[in-house]
């Protein structure tokens, strides 16, 4: 007789919770200094959790409730990201004034342990396509150990 095999389905968390933590509480906490505690932030997270490939990288996203994430273009020195998806469009459409650091300090962080050089990252929010592009710098002659 033929064993099914059951999917394990992830516990969904309630999307509201996450917004109120990440739009509204930790705004109200920071003020003015959000947008640089969440990219530093980002960058810890990223020493937490180590990704050894693009791939990881769109799961990580995925299975962290921070959109789809898609490589746009990668060039000798520079990564495109962009994160799309029904998370960040209900973040665009509950509050005008969210920010996406926590995810480019991430991807800025992830890009400098792969590469083993110092990366630096910058976002671009296109509230038309309701995305945001993320664009990872790094030298290669400023090595990381």
């Amino acid at each position: 007789m033929e064993q099914k095999k059951e999917e394990v389905q992830q516990p969904s968390v309630p999307i509201f919770g996450y917004e109120m933590l990440r739009d509204i509480l930790i705004p109200e906490i920071l003020g003015k200094h959000t947008p640089d505690i969440l990219y530093w932030g980002g960058k810890q997270l990223s020493r937490k959790f180590p990704l050894q490939s693009s791939e990881e990288l769109i799961s990580f996203f995925a299975e962290a409730g921070w959109g789809t994430l898609t490589l746009l273009e990668q060039k000798k020195n520079e990564m495109t990201y962009e994160i799309s998806g029904p998370v960040l469009e209900r973040r665009l459409a509950l509050k005008s004034d969210v920010t996406f650091k926590l995810e480019t300090g991430f991807l800025a962080e992830q890009v400098q342990l792969q590469k083993k050089c110092v990366a630096e990252a910058a976002d671009e929010l296109h509230k038309r396509s309701q995305s945001v592009k993320v664009i990872v710098r790094w030298d290669e002659k400023d090595k990381v150990e």
